[in-house]
């Protein structure tokens, strides 16, 4: 078993998550694994960086599988013994004028973005070292989606003592309101992506209560974070950030110092802590 230090940069092989692992390879002290679904873009994204004098690993993971997440968590525990940084970047986001049904969005979003990451973080947050780093990536857009939401969703979500059943409960809620076309009746915002990543930073919150409830000696650190408007597939070329400048705050929540008690159970944008 390898005592180096690793990170892993879910989602990956393009984007802010490229961006990520390419700052990570410049600076964490130890190996970087490129994840994504795809085995042969994964790998041209380690030769990629490998013509920048970069040294990157690669690791097949596809969040929507269950199965992929256990076999990287399988290969983590036997080679390295777990796991020093994790960075949940993968996501997914329909187009403004794609066509398909909303209610197909809300389940293909929430699938990915929220109950992916989840299922990451189910299967690899027992992994984390002391000292170790959580990142996970959310979005601008949680503030808007938010206001969207009834006064009692909002509620809800700002609860300090919401639990990951009841979020899941609410997350499962907004993609059946979709089905039965009643999602605006109910309180929900009509954006999918928003919503999921309302989930993603809920969930932060409540996954570092979790850890300051059974290892608070560990000194792990779990945070949210929004990069900001990137200019990426995903988000379009007219953003104003470039993916480098949008992985600034992920990379710099990652590479905390190991005696930084904070930022934990927060989310931020442009390294700086926000209320939302």
């Amino acid at each position: 078993m390898s005592n180096t230090p690793v990170a892993v940069v879910t989602g990956s092989n393009k984007g802010i998550g490229f961006a990520i692992v390419r700052a990570l390879c410049k600076q964490f002290p130890g190996d970087v694994y490129v994840t994504a679904r795809d085995t042969g873009r994964g790998q041209e994204a380690v030769a990629k960086l490998q013509e920048e004098g970069l040294r990157a690993l690669f690791h097949q993971l596809d969040i929507d599988d269950l199965q992929s997440i256990r076999a990287l968590r399988d290969f983590l525990k036997e080679k390295y013994g777990g796991l020093n940084v994790l960075v949940n970047n993968a996501g997914i986001a329909f187009k403004v004028k794609d066509t398909t049904p909303f209610a197909v969005q809300a389940e293909v979003t929430l699938k990915t973005n929220f109950f992916g990451t989840r299922n990451v973080c189910n299967e690899l947050l027992p992994l984390v070292k002391p000292y170790g780093r959580v990142v996970n990536v959310s979005s601008l857009v949680i503030n808007s989606a938010l206001k969207g939401c009834s006064q009692e969703l909002q509620q809800k979500f700002h609860s300090d003592t919401i639990t990951e059943d009841e979020l899941v409960k609410l997350m499962t809620k907004f993609v059946e309101d979709t089905k039965k076309n009643v999602h605006e009746k109910e309180g929900w915002p009509n954006t999918a992506y928003g919503v999921s990543k309302i989930g993603v930073t809920v969930l932060s919150k409540i996954q570092a209560r979790m850890l300051n409830e059974k290892r608070k000696g560990d000194h792990i650190l779990l945070n949210s974070c929004c990069p900001g408007w990137v200019r990426t597939d995903m988000a379009g070329l007219d953003a104003p950030k470039s993916p480098d400048e949008g992985a600034e705050t992920p990379v710099y929540l990652a590479l905390l110092p190991s005696d930084a008690d904070g930022p934990h159970g927060q989310h931020l944008s442009d390294k700086t802590v926000q209320t939302w």
